[in-house]
């Protein structure tokens, strides 16, 4: 606060102002979505028709009229051309296909999942080799193991025990995976991974072996 020839001048700080900032809205992001027959406003559009002509720059409503005497849709493929680009098509069909294309492809996507074997240092032969069965499964179903040694009181004080289970496990395990690294010891625990050789069935790839199969016993 001043004086000044009797008057009282306040002063109100902001840390905005004070710097020169400048206040700047948010941009909210919203959807893009297609444009189509009469959503499209814009006076001209360069049109290919249902064949993939370039047919060129043209008025919007003759578009239009072109799209209904074929009883197909105007729609907006490109919208930052200048003008924007329409293409004539059946949308309806359009869509549907993408949405099997998209289903298709999330079915053949291959899904690795990260399995775990646990075995305590005092495991016995047998139930060893029932583990790495049950690893060797794993891995030929295409998924990623992780083989761990829980180590408990005393047994911490020999680690090496650990470590020599599981190259035993690596060496049975040989034929269906590989190691990705040497055991290493984390807390009470030690750890060793295992990449599958060959890579996970798609469910397409699955329903088509049996298929496969028959038609080869019939050609037999």
């Amino acid at each position: 606060m001043s004086t000044l020839g009797g008057c009282i001048h306040r002063h109100f700080y902001c840390p905005a102002w004070s710097a020169g900032a400048t206040l700047r809205r948010r941009a909210i992001t919203r959807p893009t979505q297609t444009r189509v027959n009469e959503r499209i406003r814009i006076r001209e559009v360069r049109l290919i028709d249902d064949e993939g002509t370039q047919v060129g720059i043209i008025l919007t409503r003759d578009a239009m009229e072109m799209a209904r005497e074929r009883g197909l849709d105007l729609v907006e493929v490109a919208p930052n051309a200048v003008p924007p680009v329409c293409r004539l098509m059946d949308y309806g069909r359009f869509r549907y296909e993408q949405s099997r294309k998209e289903r298709e492809s999330r079915r053949n996507q291959h899904v690795v999942e990260l399995k775990e074997v646990r075995i305590r240092p005092k495991i016995d032969d047998h139930d060893l080799e029932t583990k790495g069965r049950q690893a060797a499964k794993f891995l030929d179903s295409g998924d990623k193991v992780k083989l761990t040694v829980l180590f408990r009181g005393r047994e911490m004080a020999h680690p090496d025990i650990g470590r020599g289970l599981l190259d035993q496990l690596a060496e049975q395990l040989r034929p269906h995976g590989m190691m990705e690294q040497p055991p290493r010891m984390e807390g009470r625990t030690m750890m060793m991974f295992m990449n599958p050789i060959k890579q996970k069935q798609s469910q397409q790839e699955k329903e088509g072996a049996p298929r496969r199969e028959e038609a080869e016993t019939e050609d037999a």
